[in-house]
């Protein structure tokens, strides 16, 4: 996937289409937790992560150097706003992407991670899209709103998919990882079960996978980041926040304005790639007058501190996607397994 490329005047297009004949943005949730029983909820079929083979991101003659960017949300309980904040702010996200050059060819990915110990759909998983149809596949979520109503999602679960089921031409061509974003505001568990693998994805996998070791895994093809942002529930709780900067180190983003998302991505992506210092893309920002500014400052001026500090490309955001060693995930209290 990944060819075409993204026009702001076919999304306005779009939008405009969607507000005269009254229809929302997300509208097969609309559809579907408007007239079905929660029994018969199931994902987009092209979400549906069942016998999934790969999501590829791919180099092609209109995009010889594509860049894999991954953006992942949570959609339980007061998360669901994130997908509806992503959706009014991706011309904005192309726009620095594209406009101010953080990256020439970015190819980006939407999905989204319940809860496989008890929602009907826990996770769905988009294709790698370099135009409109990334805004299609947004708009095919399934908004469930679900959760077990305790600190813990299926986050692992999702590092699983994206590692295993996932080929991007930046790192197996060029050596040069991708961008994974994890919007959310509990911990994940503490493995991968094999049981979930099976009846989510329809693979079979001889046995459970700590965390740690399928974040290793997977920080071979991507930089991870974790994104709590602001109206989440558990907002500033030091054990989510705890948990994940053992798994993520810096990589862990607090965001105050979840209005900011995007803006933060295309800046982490900008400072990633060596096309920014935070201070240029903060002035970018106000450029294209974005009122984000310092929300995003505060959130990646560690990342930025660190990238100056080590001046090596990539570095400000590889130093800490070593995670722990195995079963140092956190204690009980923090991980259920």
């Amino acid at each position: 996937m990944g060819s075409g490329s993204w026009s702001t005047n076919v999304y306005d297009a779009a939008a405009r289409y969607r507000a005269g004949s009254g229809t929302g943005a997300f509208a097969y949730s609309d559809r579907v937790t408007g007239s079905s029983p929660r029994s018969s909820w199931a994902a987009h079929p092209s979400l549906d992560p069942k016998g999934l083979t790969l999501r590829e991101s791919r180099d092609s003659a209109e995009h010889p150097t594509s860049l894999a960017i991954a953006v992942l949300f949570d959609v339980t309980g007061s998360m669901r706003k994130v997908p509806q904040v992503l959706q009014t702010k991706l011309p904005e996200l192309f726009g620095l992407l594209l406009r101010k050059g953080y990256t020439e060819h970015p190819q980006v990915m939407f999905g989204a991670v319940g809860d496989a110990t008890c929602d009907r759909v826990p996770l769905q998983i988009g294709q790698f899209e370099s135009d409109n149809r990334m805004d299609d596949d947004l708009g095919n979520i399934l908004l469930e709103g679900g959760g077990g109503g305790q600190m813990t999602e299926s986050y692992e679960l999702a590092l699983y998919t994206m590692a295993r089921h996932t080929a991007l031409d930046c790192h197996e061509k060029r050596g040069r990882r991708g961008y994974l974003f994890l919007i959310g505001d509990e911990m994940p568990y503490g493995k991968v079960k094999a049981r979930e693998v099976r009846d989510v994805l329809g693979e079979h996998i001889p046995q459970d996978i700590p965390i740690t070791d399928i974040l290793t895994e997977l920080q071979r093809t991507y930089h991870v980041h974790y994104i709590l942002p602001a109206g989440s529930s558990y907002v500033g709780n030091p054990e989510v926040l705890g948990l994940w900067r053992k798994l993520l180190g810096q990589n862990v983003i607090e965001l105050d304005d979840l209005d900011a998302v995007c803006e933060t991505i295309a800046l982490t992506v900008g400072l990633g790639e060596e096309a920014i210092d935070l201070a240029a893309g903060l002035a970018d920002l106000a450029d294209v007058g974005s009122a984000a500014g310092q929300s995003v400052g505060k959130a990646l001026a560690g990342l930025d501190r660190k990238r100056r500090t080590t001046g090596a490309r990539g570095a400000a955001l590889a130093v800490s996607d070593a995670p722990l060693t195995d079963g140092a995930a956190g204690p009980a209290t923090t991980t259920r397994l």
